[in-house]
């Protein structure tokens, strides 16, 4: 931790000038930070987990013109070089860094994050005052945008990529207690389990070789080789309290409804009532569709289950999140910025494209084509993980007249465009309105990819808010039955 500076020199003789004053000051804060940070490298080394050199050269650049580029810092971590950060600049950097909104004195609770993403459901259990402890996110571009947007550096939280390092499901003639035992080496007790895991079909015609030696039975059998099965082999393994599961809407009807089947038997054989289990059907609560906080409809399946045997549940149900919608739901341009670059108006060529392709299934009587919005629109498409394709989905229009062709020059500067990725983050939720304090430090391309693959943060925010009465109910509950 570096020591106070500015408290160091407060006492410093007023009769010197402030130049001289700020270069004990900034001398220092060097030998201070030297033997604490290696001069800097260190704050470098983990700030590369999210950014590339050349950002952070730049970024650097900009506070202190000239001293700064890729290349400098590319020479320093090979040890070519020997640079070292002043105090204002290792300070500056410092701002890259998230900062902690959870500590364990204060937190009501404690999560894990699987099958991460950016932290959309993350994001809404820390809004209830939830810490979280153990994150698993494999994609290393969706780990730098998490990483830019939540400590994950506190010696109380673990990372971890590949889920089946935890599991060990990616091995064979591993046996359950062997697995449990990793599981419990790994992953931090907690209260409440969050996923938002792959959707993969289940197969049981076929049974594998490990199944017809006798080795497996039940949840095992049916998920083994699905993402789910090592979910439900740490929930298995921890016993959390509580747990949330999301998916897409197909989730219901995928395989036929079996995939849909086999988890519900699954995390009843594994001891864990449901909410709203046995509804089905147009009203089920399970579906929660994002265009009730946000101007975006967007379907997703909510699972929220407890441990039956703390008996906490009874009275619990998504029905109840209504209670919970906001007064307001904002149209679509109070998301939208002033100032957009002129990258994401659509290339001519692309428009013609989208618009003769929407032209001919219009003309078959298909429904295929874009999605043409403006800033009045109270609801658009489903953002998706193809939307830095096209962009199709969500096309802002900006003038097009629908009366003229392609050749009048005019109409042609009207092309639509594409939201920026700052504008997804505010339509997705990761942003209030007017805010852009979400950090993307990828590509559009992988920025698209990610929020079109996340989920509408208010929805969780609404989620964790109903669980949390019951999730204290069931630490309390908990405890009576370690204390008898």
């Amino acid at each position: 931790m570096l020591v106070d500076i500015k408290g160091i020199i407060s006492d410093y003789p007023s009769h010197v000038s402030p130049f001289s004053r700020e270069a004990v000051m900034e001398q220092l804060s060097l030998e201070i930070k030297s033997t604490e940070d290696n001069s800097g490298k260190e704050l470098i080394i983990k700030l590369l987990e999210i950014y590339d050199q050349k950002f952070i050269g730049e970024y650097l650049n900009k506070f202190s013109q000239g001293h700064w580029c890729r290349e400098t810092i590319n020479r320093w971590l090979k040890g070519k070089a020997n640079p070292t950060l002043s105090f204002a600049e290792f300070e500056h950097l410092k701002n890259l860094l998230p900062k902690t909104s959870v500590s364990p004195d204060t937190a009501d609770f404690k999560f894990i994050d699987l099958f991460a993403g950016i932290g959309g459901i993350r994001k809404g259990f820390e809004e209830q005052n939830g810490l979280c402890v153990f994150t698993s996110e494999w994609n290393k571009y969706a780990v730098r945008t998490y990483k830019a947007n939540y400590d994950c550096s506190n010696d109380y939280h673990k990372f971890n990529e590949d889920i089946r390092d935890v599991t060990l499901s990616h091995l064979d003639d591993v046996s359950k207690s062997d697995a449990h035992e990793n599981i419990e080496k790994i992953v931090p007790d907690h209260d409440v389990l969050l996923a938002g895991f792959p959707c993969q079909p289940f197969s049981i015609a076929g049974v594998s070789k490990k199944n017809s030696l006798g080795r497996a039975h039940g949840f095992e059998c049916k998920t083994q080789g699905t993402l789910f099965f090592d979910v439900a082999l740490i929930i298995e393994a921890k016993r959390p309290k509580a747990f949330v599961l999301e998916n897409v809407k197909n989730l219901k009807s995928h395989d036929k409804g079996n995939t849909f089947r086999v988890i519900m038997e699954t995390l009843d054989e594994l001891g864990y009532w449901v909410a709203d289990s046995d509804i089905s059907g147009s009203r089920d609560p399970k579906v929660i569709d994002g265009q009730k906080w946000l101007p975006q409809h967007r379907e997703r399946i909510v699972l929220v289950g407890f441990r039956k045997d703390l008996d906490i549940h009874s009275d619990f149900s998504l029905r109840d999140i209504n209670k919970l919608l906001p007064k307001e739901i904002p149209r679509l341009g109070d998301l939208l910025d002033k100032e957009i670059p002129s990258k994401y108006v659509l290339t001519p060529k692309l428009w013609q494209y989208l618009y003769n392709y929407a032209a001919k299934h219009k003309a078959a009587g298909n429904g295929f084509g874009f999605g043409l919005v403006n800033e009045e629109s109270k609801v658009t498409r489903t953002l998706s993980a193809r939307y830095y394709k096209d962009g199709s989905e969500i096309l802002l229009d900006r003038g097009w007249d629908f009366g003229k062709d392609f050749t009048d020059e005019e109409n042609i500067q009207n092309r639509p465009r594409r939201l920026t990725p700052t504008e997804c983050s505010r339509l997705m939720g990761f942003n209030k309105l007017g805010e852009s304090s979400f950090r993307i430090p990828v590509s559009d391309t992988q920025a698209y990819k990610q929020f079109g693959n996340s989920v509408v943060v208010p929805v969780f925010e609404a989620v964790a808010k109903l669980m949390k009465p019951y999730i204290l109910k069931a630490q309390a509950q908990s405890n009576k039955k370690k204390a008898a």
